[in-house]
């Protein structure tokens, strides 16, 4: 389990946003699709390294899907096209290389031109030390960027929530995440709910459960997987005889441990299937301590949506699921 350099980002990004801006009440709403980041870079330097180094960082695969899709669609243009119309946009990564810039650097601010927005600055004297800021700060621009993205739906999960859901699952749990319109309860058994989401060829699920904790040691991935397939065999079933989700063997799954705010928890990500059917696809859950001291929380979420594309999918998901409070903690609207 390798440790997250999540908190590194989420510092440089609180340093960094100290000079947004006060009115962002007053701004626009910003415009463009989940998942877009605007690059302002010239041609020259997105054919070359520069632009590489933005598409390592930015376009590489989104994690545990079962097709390819980039975690971020880029889209580039010069400085000279960027207009207003751009400057409303939800995430931008803004080059300025010259021989005038009188300090290199990476600079994240917050709501410059409308809100919720995100914009990164990356000054630099040449485009060999734009690179190099670029190759040595991915994981602060890459982290910035996924944070405001899952605030974004997170903020309209609290906005438009199906408040009656939440307070089924902190009835029992003790906590809940913040359930958006469409979602409904599927399932209550001793220690699971099951909430869903389901539309015409699409599934969104979350499923809040506990597995045992001996109290002295957090479990290894491998024992979480075979506990979590044990509650999935006995209340997720499929369509068929004798089927039931569980996960996928294939591909093993990555288990990451993080710490931000109050929160300490384990992210599991992986591809669910349904033993005897071929039905999949991918899950994240966090593995957080219960109130229970023998037990832990698993919120897991997933996706089933096999005609579409299920990268801002299942980050939508993954927002419900980041949005885990405990009841003392719970936000008004």
């Amino acid at each position: 389990m390798r440790k997250s350099l999540f908190l590194l980002a989420i510092a440089a990004f609180a340093l960094a946003s100290c000079g947004d801006s006060d009115d962002s009440a007053y701004m626009k709403t910003v415009n463009g699709k989940a998942g877009e980041v605007i690059v302002i870079l010239d041609k020259t330097n997105w054919d070359s390294e520069v632009g590489t180094s933005v598409r390592d960082v930015l376009a590489k695969d989104y994690p545990m899907l079962p097709q390819r899709e980039p975690s971020f669609t880029l889209i580039n243009i010069s400085e000279n096209a960027f207009s207003d119309l751009f400057k409303g946009h939800r995430n931008i990564l803004y080059f300025n290389i010259s021989d005038k810039v009188a300090e290199n650097g990476v600079f994240v601010k917050r709501n410059v031109w409308a809100q919720p927005q995100i914009v990164i600055t990356v000054d630099a004297k040449d485009a060999h030390i734009a690179d190099s800021l670029v190759r040595a700060d991915g994981e602060v621009i890459f982290s910035a960027i996924d944070q405001i993205e899952k605030e974004r739906i997170a903020r309209a999960s609290r906005k438009f929530e199906e408040s009656s859901v939440r307070s089924v699952v902190a009835e029992r749990f003790g906590g809940s995440p913040y359930f958006p319109k469409g979602y409904s309860i599927k399932k209550v058994a001793d220690g699971f709910i099951w909430v869903s989401s389901e539309k015409t060829y699409i599934n969104q699920g979350i499923l809040i459960y506990t597995i045992p904790y001996d109290g002295v040691q957090f479990p290894s991935m491998e024992t979480v997987i075979a506990e979590q397939n044990e509650v999935l065999k006995n209340n997720v079933p499929g369509m068929f005889p004798n089927s039931y989700m569980t996960t996928a063997t294939a591909v093993t799954p990555t288990m990451t441990s993080y710490k931000y705010k109050d929160k300490s928890y384990v992210e599991i990500r992986g591809l669910w299937e349904v033993a005897n059917d071929y039905m999949g696809g991918p899950f994240v859950e966090h593995v957080i301590y219960s109130k229970d001291p023998n037990k832990l929380l698993v919120i897991q979420g997933f996706v089933y949506a096999p005609r579409y594309k299920k990268r801002n999918l299942i980050r939508q998901v993954e927002s419900v699921v980041y949005s885990f409070e405990w009841a003392e903690n719970f936000q008004n609207k």
